[in-house]
């Protein structure tokens, strides 16, 4: 076996061994991070400190369930606004495509691009099969101090924006 071939065997094998990574989980500060969104803007979770942040995390632009849960995140906005909140779509798209897809869909929030999907690792977000790459339908509430308050694994996209809506509204009757 030449050289090569070990090498890709091997890093074959590795890529099968869990990461040694800590599941992210409530209560924790939510990991800072700083991406481009489809307007070429930088954002980075600190910018927000002191405000309530929805991330949610999706596959792939265009496709039917992630259009769903954008539009549906675009249909509230106003309602996420009135809760004194800001929310950002992730996937590791790239911008061109967040810039063709935010403006086929009219999406009035950022859709951030983590191209080698090194903020959806940190969110335990990533599935990573080898060559395929892709963000898990996760989503998070970040509260005012930065702290992970809610987390959503594996959303359903048609129901997903009423229970942020609903767990807003709980949250934020905690701490007002």
């Amino acid at each position: 076996m030449n050289v090569f071939k070990k090498a890709l065997l091997m890093s074959t094998l590795l890529s099968w061994i869990p990461s040694a990574q800590a599941a992210i989980e409530l209560g924790q500060q939510a990991p800072n991070f700083a991406l481009i969104d489809q307007h070429k803007a930088v954002h980075t979770l600190s910018d927000y400190q002191g405000q309530w942040v929805v991330l949610y995390f999706y596959p792939k632009d265009d496709t039917p369930g992630c259009t769903t849960e954008a539009c549906s995140f675009r249909d509230a906005i106003n309602h996420i606004i009135a809760k004194r909140a800001i929310v950002f779509g992730i996937s590791l798209d790239d911008i061109e495509s967040h810039q063709q897809f935010s403006k086929k869909n009219k999406l009035p929030f950022s859709i951030l691009s983590d191209p080698n999907g090194k903020v959806a690792k940190q969110y335990d977000s990533l599935s990573d099969f080898w060559l395929i790459k892709f963000a898990k339908r996760n989503s998070f509430i970040i509260n005012p101090t930065g702290d992970i308050v809610k987390i959503y694994k594996g959303v359903d996209p048609q129901t997903h924006i009423k229970e942020v809506l609903r767990d807003l509204s709980t949250l934020q009757k905690k701490i007002d």
